[in-house]
């Protein structure tokens, strides 16, 4: 089994490319059982989700008037 620091490593590998099917059935035992992983994947997700946000240039800061 995965300890959390390969699973950490896989999970940014994850965002890159995709893993091979030992990969995926590994890391997702290992994310039944860990909650500090399974967090640590959101805020991966959620951080990738706003940098493409921000690259497309969907600020949410910004009101419809510019300022």
């Amino acid at each position: 089994m995965l300890n959390c620091q390969e699973a950490t490593r896989l999970l940014s590998e994850s965002q890159e490319r995709t893993l091979a099917w030992q990969e995926r059935l590994s890391l997702k035992m290992h994310l039944m059982m860990c909650s500090g992983c399974r967090n640590f994947g959101k805020q991966m997700h959620t951080l990738r989700q706003v940098a493409h946000a921000y690259a497309k240039g969907e600020d949410e800061r910004t009101d419809k008037t510019g300022e």
